[in-house]
């Protein structure tokens, strides 16, 4: 078997069970003086890293020349040591008694010598990969990655698999792009992510953009592997392991259709959508809008709830600031004008307003988008975004009232909702 591993929707994993698939990964994968980087996940994911971390420096660490674990930031902001000891479930001063001589990196998406390049993705290729998705896009992109993958003789892969707005759904290839890359690649699949839109593309495992990450992950030139998890709450629900990037994440892509897709019968008027205090700034709270703008009516509101929240984007917020959030027309009627920003910030900002049109010098968004953040109401305003007040929203108001028209959604971000007959922009 190419896979080896389990999962059910409706149950969870053991402790045993998860120790016993990576014991069966560790001998597939012949550790025995081998020096094996481990390419994880930041705290902007669930997984019980922990659990997986330890169970890794039991089954592979000890016959391993060198196991060390590097983390996906994609643009990210770099994790500090106690971030690091939190993400792990390492107590304080105690990293060295769970990872023994392990070491820990933050990729460092921005530093130009810390990548290396593998290849180059024509135009050509990518028309051919895309099918032409890419609207015309296309263009010759260099795939740069974290050079610290050639120390090593082995990369494995070992992170959660979701819908994803982009991708289609999560993990895999994803965690080396944009999980460690450099930005040229990044820019470009989140901008090919946008021109298809979200709803067409979240929770479906054949997307242009899943193909043309599995084409530049086929460039790298140390082995590869992929430890797969499908998170249920904070538990495993399915875990799988296979050589490469690819069957594995098929088999857990096919297990996350089945636990983290919601399918409703009429959308609602209202949806307030919590962010989880792992989504510290706007970047990553904007995932409780993706995943729920399926279910909200045309003319309707969501509202991103997160006092937490006070930054709209560390590493990209000055960008936004000046761009705002706009639908996909807004940009591309208006090329010229936005071609030289970041792509991925483009991307970032239509995927927040969501569906719309643009016409004759007006904006028409499909759905109210409102921040009720810890984010002032003069920047929301600027950014193009609604504004509300954390402390006036009750949450007594919301919960259960799916009769009345209104969704709250506690822990957003990670579930999918869904429409069971969905409009034609919503249709994938």
């Amino acid at each position: 078997m190419s896979v080896v591993g389990s999962g059910q929707s409706d149950s969870y994993l053991s402790d045993q069970q998860i120790g016993e698939i990576i014991e069966t990964a560790a001998a597939r994968i012949e550790p025995s003086g081998k020096r094996i980087l481990v390419i994880i996940p930041d705290h902007t994911r669930s997984c019980p890293l922990g659990v997986i971390v330890r169970c890794l420096r039991k089954s592979v660490g000890a016959a391993a020349d060198k196991l060390d674990f590097l983390i996906a930031l994609g643009t990210h902001p770099p994790l500090g040591e106690s971030q690091i000891d939190s993400l792990l479930d390492i107590e304080p001063g105690r990293r060295s008694e769970v990872l023994g001589d392990s070491e820990v990196f933050n990729h460092d998406w921005k530093n130009p010598d810390a990548m290396t390049t593998i290849g180059t993705l024509t135009a050509d290729q990518i028309r051919e990969i895309t099918g032409g998705a890419s609207g015309g896009f296309e263009l010759d992109i260099d795939v740069t990655i974290n050079k610290r993958i050639l120390d090593y003789d082995l990369l494995m892969v070992a992170g959660p698999v979701f819908p994803h707005e982009v991708v289609g759904f999560s993990g895999g290839a994803k965690y080396f792009f944009p999980g460690i890359c450099g930005p040229d690649l990044l820019n470009f699949f989140h901008w090919l992510g946008a021109i298809i839109t979200i709803p067409k593309m979240i929770g479906c495992k054949t997307t242009p953009v899943r193909a043309t990450l599995n084409a530049a992950a086929d460039m790298i030139p140390t082995p590869t592997c992929l430890l797969a998890m499908v998170v249920k709450g904070h538990d495993l629900a399915g875990l799988y392991f296979g050589h490469g990037v690819r069957d594995a994440w098929s088999a857990a892509a096919d297990l996350s259709s089945k636990t983290h897709i919601t399918y409703v019968d009429a959308p609602y008027d209202s949806v307030l959508s919590q962010a989880p205090e792992m989504y510290d700034e706007l970047w990553v709270g904007a995932k409780c809008m993706y995943k729920l703008e399926p279910v909200v009516a045309d003319g309707g509101e969501l509202i991103i709830y997160a006092p937490h929240i006070t930054e709209i984007a560390e590493a990209h917020g000055a960008v936004i600031r000046e761009v705002g959030y706009h639908t996909l027309e807004y940009f591309l009627k208006q090329w010229d004008k936005f071609k030289d920003y970041p792509w991925g910030v483009l991307a970032h900002s239509t995927h927040v307003r969501g569906i719309g049109t643009y016409n004759d010098g007006v904006e028409k968004p499909r759905i109210n988008v409102t921040l009720a953040t810890g984010i002032p109401e003069d920047v929301c305003k600027a950014i193009n975004l609604g504004y509300r007040d954390p402390a006036s929203i009750d949450i007594n108001h919301w919960a259960g009232s799916e009769d009345q028209g209104r969704l709250y959604v506690p822990k957003a971000g990670e579930m999918l909702y869904r429409l069971k007959n969905p409009p034609a922009w919503a249709k994938p």
